[in-house]
């Protein structure tokens, strides 16, 4: 993993995007299925929302029930224990890891647990044996991904077409998939799952009021400029600097339409570690 570029990276733009995640919105295939005391592992937890929600949910007067948080960026390690912290949440912990090779004994963890991971991999089948290795028999992988090419947006324009393209481009550079979703169930598969153990769902987000519009439309527009995504598109060939400044205006004037809606699928599964 150390080899593997994540295509996003850490620009304050993306993380103040991620920050903004919850376990209600982004693991909602997962809360029915959580209890107190329950030992959870959230892998890829950039800044911690998702992971200090689902600490809340196991927590107990025991202290048995918490959430380990894994991340390979210690910087943005650093901004979950402060947001851990802050917000009083004592039994969630915090520390640099490799999905392909957890610190971790096997079955350490009733839930080990994905959100936007795998489509960053170059060998997402390689991860998710790995969260199946430290999760305990009769415990569950928890796993969430996007689709790209099956997100749409509303008016149409041609920058996000680009911006799109764009992202598609990169991500294959890295030899990751960005069209995660559907190919989630055939990757658990193929990391040692049946088929009767998994249980396949779909969620989505959607962005379509002046909040969501703003947060995900402007940050969108500075990430075009300013993150990983234009870094590694100039480095590549992919778009040059007059490309990208029309993506971002493209998403700016998106934002600022009061009509315009984009839609996220993602595609959830809870896969069931058997008990031999």
């Amino acid at each position: 993993m150390d080899n593997e570029v994540y295509s996003h990276g850490h620009h304050e733009s993306v993380v103040r995007a991620h920050a903004v995640r919850t376990a209600a919105d982004s693991a909602p295939h997962l809360l029915p299925h959580l209890a107190p005391g329950l030992r959870i592992l959230d892998v890829g937890c950039g800044p911690g929302s998702i992971t200090l929600d689902l600490a809340r949910q196991v927590a107990s007067p025991d202290g048995a029930g918490r959430a380990v948080g894994v991340d390979r960026s210690e910087d943005v390690l650093a901004t979950a224990r402060a947001r851990a912290a802050a917000e009083g949440v004592d039994n969630a912990t915090f520390e640099t890891g490799n999905i392909y090779d957890l610190q971790y004994d096997d079955g350490a963890f009733d839930v080990a647990h994905a959100h936007q991971v795998l489509h960053h991999l170059a060998d997402p089948v390689a991860a998710v044996r790995e969260l199946r290795r430290v999760a305990a028999p009769g415990g569950l992988v928890s796993l969430r991904e996007a689709d790209y090419a099956a997100m749409s947006w509303f008016p149409q324009a041609p920058a996000l077409d680009r911006w799109r393209d764009v992202y598609d481009a990169i991500s294959r550079s890295n030899g990751a998939e960005p069209n995660a979703g559907r190919r989630l169930l055939s990757w658990a598969i193929d990391a040692g799952f049946d088929a009767a153990e998994l249980d396949i769902s779909a969620s989505t987000w959607i962005h379509g009021n002046a909040g969501q519009r703003n947060g995900f439309g402007l940050g969108w527009a500075e990430r075009s400029l300013h993150s990983s995504y234009a870094e590694q598109a100039l480095e590549r060939g992919i778009a040059d600097q007059p490309a990208l400044e029309e993506i971002s205006a493209g998403w700016r004037a998106w934002a600022a339409d009061p009509s315009a809606v984009f839609i996220m699928p993602s595609v959830e599964l809870i896969a069931h570690v058997g008990q031999d």
